[in-house]
């Protein structure tokens, strides 16, 4: 399955090393894609069978909030 999530406060490419890094490590995820809008909202394409919760608390932990 593949799911797109809204994600704030993402400004760089650091930004999308930790969310990926927090996602990838979930278990059930085979990819994370990222498109930046710096300083907007952000979308993050996650593939692989995860729920929402999991994919909410691991952005989360990298620093961030779903939209």
């Amino acid at each position: 399955m593949t799911t797109t999530y809204d994600v704030t406060g993402m400004t760089c490419a650091h930004c999308v090393a930790a969310v990926t890094e927090e996602l990838s490590a979930l278990d059930g995820v085979t990819d994370v894609s990222v498109d930046l809008v710096a300083g907007g909202t952000s979308h993050v394409t996650v593939t692989g069978d995860t729920s929402s919760d999991a994919v909410r608390e691991a952005v989360a932990e990298a620093g961030y909030a779903l939209a």
